[in-house]
């Protein structure tokens, strides 16, 4: 087959798995109300069925980036897409949480593989003319996995319960393992090359310590960022790494070669992937909380109204890539997070109670325009700033920057949120004028078990019952709404100030030409 036809079916082979890697991050939430039923899981148990994907995910980023460059990029990219197809079966048909939760661990290492290895691929098989519009293409699916995960999922919950989410998997995964084995090409490798031993441990366990730090933030609302299971984790995390830097430093093949660091470009990429998962894609969660738990909204609906954002990344994706290298990559990158920020401030400015779609769609039609444009040329800036030979490295380094990024952004703009609500809940309780001082406390107590992500859901509990004849309930009620929309204002500003910075240093860092050869 001519390599005209060729490139492009290794472009729908490797859009395919990295779709379904990063699919698989995102389309889970909307599952867990019915993976609790079937296994009656309590929450720290369930939210393993997230975190435990992530968490191997993110650390096994590198490894296998370096391990595609010794034995070849196909073979270790057909394996991962295997481990993935295994793994997703095994979680389909799991039959407790601990088993489920260990599953999606296993299946972590193939999503890895898939994601780090399909931007190596994806850079070598074009010609450096079309890379730009490869590279769009590639950075759509990823952009329509994250967006379109609760519409998906919603979807699969809704007709075919929990497990199809993970079975659904299966027939795509062997049809790319297929299309893999007849279109991609193996790369060149160094067969005296050896695996840096040191390296890979520090380096995994670096990752690992690091996203579990944030994991342990996240599912324990009482640590604070200084209580020893966190600061800990961290402490270690920061030992790690001097340690890698250390061993890269001294070993003659090292993991990753430190000098790709020079090149501010590829500095400036990592940062604008970091701010795009941490204040973007982070604050996709709590968009979807608002909409269910606020605004009312089922988990397809929500789905179908994230998809507005999905559908500019579809359309913008090739385009953006296509136009990076006549604008550069640089303004690019900066102009699109700015536009983001514009629509987060815009969502913020208009937001107010009783929450309303028409609050939310200004705001949505940036943010698809953002997410739409700015991934393609982040890959871009980053694979061209790099020598050939460190594509493979590079591409897994972004991964963990935007991966890492998620994680922080998740744990970060989560505290933000539930401290928003909690402080303006107590003052908003308070203020209420003849209303009795216990009904008020015994309110606030369920209100401040439950947490700002209860919603709605708190006013029908068992625990609510008892005040629902109160005449001040209804007035409550939006309280709680006031509450969360409070919150989500300080949400929505770290957002905004992330987009800003990474529009800032992209603006600086990032050059039009290669530093580095």
């Amino acid at each position: 087959m001519e390599q005209s036809v060729r490139k492009w079916w290794v472009l729908v082979t490797v859009s395919l798995a990295v779709f379904m890697a990063m699919l698989d991050i995102t389309i889970v939430n909307v599952a867990l109300p019915e993976i609790q039923k079937n296994f009656a899981s309590d929450f720290s148990n369930l939210q393993w069925v997230l975190n435990a994907y992530t968490l191997v995910y993110a650390a096994m980023l590198l490894p296998v980036s370096k391990l595609g460059d010794i034995i070849g990029r196909k073979k270790v990219f057909l394996l991962g897409l295997g481990v993935f197809v295994i793994g997703s079966l095994a979680s389909g048909l799991a039959g407790s949480d601990l088993w489920l939760n260990i599953f999606r661990g296993f299946q972590g290492i193939g999503g890895a593989a898939m994601m780090s290895l399909s931007l190596t691929i994806v850079t070598s098989s074009f010609p450096e003319q079309q890379r730009g519009l490869a590279l769009g293409i590639w950075s759509s699916a990823v952009g329509l996995a994250i967006a379109g995960g609760p519409l998906v999922g919603g979807a699969l919950v809704d007709s075919l319960g929990w497990r199809s989410i993970f079975l659904i998997n299966i027939p795509f995964g062997i049809i790319a393992i297929l299309l893999g084995l007849f279109f991609i090409k193996e790369s060149d490798r160094n067969r005296d090359e050896t695996i840096d031993i040191l390296g890979f441990i520090f380096s995994t366990a670096m990752i690992f310590t690091m996203v579990f730090a944030l994991i342990q933030k996240e599912m324990h609302e009482s640590y604070s960022w200084t209580d020893w299971h966190v600061l800990g984790l961290m402490g270690l995390s920061v030992i790690l790494f001097v340690a890698f830097i250390i061993t890269e430093r001294t070993v003659k093949q090292p993991m990753i070669e430190l000098a790709i660091f020079r090149s501010w470009s590829f500095n400036g990429a990592n940062i604008a992937a970091f701010v795009l998962g941490a204040g973007l894609y982070g604050g996709f969660t709590y968009l979807t909380i608002l909409m269910q738990n606020y605004m009312g909204y089922s988990a397809f609906e929500t789905g179908v109204k994230m998809l507005l954002i999905s559908a500019f990344t579809m359309v913008l994706g090739p385009l953006a890539g296509m136009i990076s290298g006549k604008i550069g990559n640089r303004w690019l990158i900066s102009g699109s997070l700015f536009i983001g920020a514009i629509g987060i401030l815009a969502m913020r400015q208009r937001m107010e109670v009783p929450f309303e779609w028409r609050y939310l769609l200004p705001g949505f039609v940036l943010l698809g325009i953002s997410n739409g444009l700015v991934n393609p040329p982040i890959s871009n800036a980053a694979m061209s700033a790099v020598d050939k030979k460190h594509v493979g490295m590079a591409s897994g380094i972004l991964n963990v920057f935007r991966q890492v990024g998620i994680s922080f952004g998740v744990v970060l703009l989560g505290i933000k949120l539930t401290e928003g609500y909690n402080r303006s809940l107590d003052q908003q309780m308070m203020g209420l004028q003849n209303i009795d001082s216990t009904f008020k406390q015994q309110m606030l107590d369920i209100f401040h078990q439950a947490g700002a992500f209860a919603g709605s859901q708190i006013f029908d509990s068992k625990q609510a019952e008892a005040f629902q004849q109160n005449p001040a309930f209804e007035e409550v009620k939006n309280i709680v709404s006031g509450a969360f929309n409070a919150g989500m204002k300080d949400v929505d500003m770290i957002i905004a100030i992330f987009l800003l910075v990474g529009a800032l240093a992209s603006a600086v860092m990032i050059m039009r030409k290669r530093e580095v050869k």
